[in-house]
């Protein structure tokens, strides 16, 4: 028909010229939701070249940090944003009537490019590369920074991984973590902090232009509600009790190793929980675990002294998901990604999964060691990868997690499977003889889990919380350290090793910050995770609330094809459906619920209520 054949030469109008057709004319015999099919099909190409050439050259600057690949990256991201301004430019001065498309699926396309498009457009050509060049500048100071040895002063090229992360993780020398926390935040924050001011207000500009009041409400949009923020302070409001005793508890075993660092406000000190950001506090496992003589399920000794290798761990991750029956990875996954921290250039070591646009070019980028520790950060980024694959036949525009939260929590899902001490022990990283059903080696394994899980909440709360105040103009420059620290000690109960000031960015030397990547979805992840976790527990026939035989935390989903198919359908459906649809589908529940973690806790959180009234130690600090 004649539409047709015009419609495909407008089509060929987009290949050459970032354009889509302006000359289709609408007749009888044209169907306006198929001819908007059409040109979301082209769309869809178009974009997928255009984001692989994006990606690539971000993935060669993260692999291999020199001005070329910089400058490359710089040219390639312009580019990407110059076709998705132009092509929302000509699709919606074609489509002005979108809203009225009978299919809900289209609408939801059109939506979701609206934001893309008018994003991208926000800045002049010329802003838009000072943006661009600021965040450049601001990751590049976060990932090639460098910190002087505490023995000698003059040797300053210590890195932050694997360096500065090691000292924190295995010191107990309190002066000698004093100084790698201070040397870190000063050689990061401090030299990122000039630069955060322009980037808010360009990241305010491009929010508001693209209709939403500030950079904070454009991050949210994704969870697609009003309600997001109390939603979450809800969430945390229930688990903080929780929080609050087991920070109690590890208070009082600080005490007797750092004495006089413990003061009676009941604020820990943040250089003595052994991570760089006192995010998480499994490091220091060893000081607080609550029955010694029991096993540990560290099992990093063992890995070494069977050979583990970083391609081994990525192997044994692959296993695990493919014993579900879902999809192993590609040939491309096994030739492209970054398994280990090259010796021979500068490279952006936080882990990271890669998803290259084109449905078959998927990766990870991480400087993996040997440890339990990164076994479980090889699952969290195999599990990004796992979602990738399972969503890759959807429009590029779908091809996102239902929510962020959604992306973080997958692999961290079948982690609660595969650090459980039944699945150390099936795999052979337990000796055969390890009791793992008793009540002590559950406390051990349970508190375990909380110094990374529990320990993390309210950290990954405050991040958001404290930027959605910096760029709703809650907060100006003049208190982005302050307001910092204030959040710290509300939310987690903790403060500086030292008095720190304004000249100070300490949030600048986490490396979100810097990177722009918003952090709620860390939050949302931890608590969605133990949603899913029961959900497919339950399809394994692994745990029964009413069987205590069957707890939560001691589930193992290991080739189970029941549970692999439910966590399957879900994920497939990517962004294409609002998230508590997806949720339903994988939960039977339309809300995050926190109920799942504090069944999964039950046993720690009843030990410790106990164990802190026998140390007369009172939940809690003074701010």
């Amino acid at each position: 028909m004649e539409w047709r054949l015009v419609a495909i030469i407008g089509l060929c109008l987009l290949a050459s010229a970032f354009a889509l057709p302006s000359v289709i004319s609408i007749s009888e015999e044209n169907d306006y939701e198929t001819q908007a099919r059409l040109i979301l099909d082209e769309y869809n190409r178009q974009s997928s070249e255009t984001c692989f050439k994006s990606s690539s050259a971000n993935w060669n600057y993260a692999v291999n940090i020199n001005d070329d690949t910089e400058k490359v990256k710089l040219r390639e991201s312009l580019e990407y944003s110059k076709f998705q301004k132009e092509s929302w430019k000509n699709i919606s001065s074609q489509f002005k009537t979108r809203d009225s498309f009978e299919d809900p699926v289209l609408n939801r396309m059109f939506q979701k490019i609206s934001i893309i498009g008018k994003s991208a457009s926000a800045l002049s050509e010329e802003k838009l590369k000072e943006f661009q060049q600021l965040k450049n500048t601001m990751s590049k100071i976060y990932s090639t920074a460098k910190i002087c040895a505490y023995e000698d002063r003059t040797r300053c090229n210590l890195s932050l991984d694997p360096d500065a992360m090691q000292i924190m993780k295995e010191s107990r020398d309190e002066k000698l973590l004093r100084h790698a926390w201070l040397e870190w935040h000063d050689k990061s924050g401090v030299e990122i902090r000039k630069y955060y001011k322009p980037y808010v207000e360009f990241s305010n500009e491009v929010a508001r232009i693209s209709n939403f009041s500030d950079a904070g409400s454009f991050w949210l949009r994704e969870y697609e509600s009003d309600t997001i923020k109390e939603d979450i302070e809800e969430l945390w409001q229930t688990l903080k009790p929780f929080y609050q005793q087991m920070h109690a508890y590890v208070r009082a075993k600080l005490r007797e190793t750092y004495k006089d660092q413990i003061t009676e406000d009941g604020l820990i000190p943040a250089h003595l929980l052994g991570n760089m950001w006192a995010q998480s506090w499994e490091n220091i496992y060893p000081l607080v675990v609550p029955f010694p003589k029991k096993a540990s399920i560290d099992v990093t000794e063992q890995m070494k002294q069977q050979g583990y290798t970083p391609l081994k761990m990525f192997q044994k991750s692959d296993e695990f998901f493919t014993s579900l029956g879902l999809i192993p990875m590609p040939a491309e996954f096994w030739k492209e990604s970054l398994l280990e921290k090259p010796k021979d250039r500068e490279v952006v070591c936080h882990a990271s999964a890669w998803d290259f646009c084109n449905g078959k070019d998927f990766r990870i980028k991480q400087c993996t060691v040997v440890s339990t520790e990164d076994l479980i950060t090889v699952h969290h980024e195999m599990g990004h990868v796992q979602y990738y694959l399972q969503y890759k036949d959807q429009p590029l525009v779908f091809r996102r997690g239902a929510n962020p939260g959604f992306h973080e929590a997958v692999g961290d899902t079948l982690a609660l499977s595969v650090t459980t001490p039944k699945h150390l022990k099936e795999i052979g990283l337990l000796d055969e003889s390890t009791p793992i059903d008793d009540y002590e080696t559950s406390i051990n394994f349970l508190l375990s889990m909380a110094l990374e899980k529990i320990a993390f909440l309210p950290f990954g709360y405050l991040i958001d919380k404290y930027r959605w105040d910096i760029f709703d103009g809650t907060v100006d420059e003049s208190q982005y350290n302050t307001h910092w620290w204030k959040l710290r000690k509300e939310y987690q109960g903790l403060k500086p090793p030292s008095a720190r000031s304004e000249e100070h960015f300490d949030a600048g030397a986490k490396y979100h910050v810097p990177a722009d990547v918003e952090y709620l979805r860390y939050f949302v992840s931890r608590v969605i995770q133990f949603q899913f976790h029961r959900s497919l527990c339950q399809e394994a026939g692994q745990y029964d609330a009413q069987d205590p035989l069957k707890p939560l935390h001691n589930c193992d989903i290991y080739r189970s094809k029941a549970a692999g198919a439910k966590l399957a359908a879900g994920l497939a459906m990517g962004s294409s459906r609002p998230w508590p649809e997806v949720m339903k589908v994988m939960t039977g529940q339309e809300k995050m619920d926190a109920s799942a973690i504090r069944e999964y806790f039950k046993p720690l959180e009843d030990w410790l209520a106990l164990e802190n009234a026998k140390l007369v130690q009172t939940p809690g600090w003074r701010l």
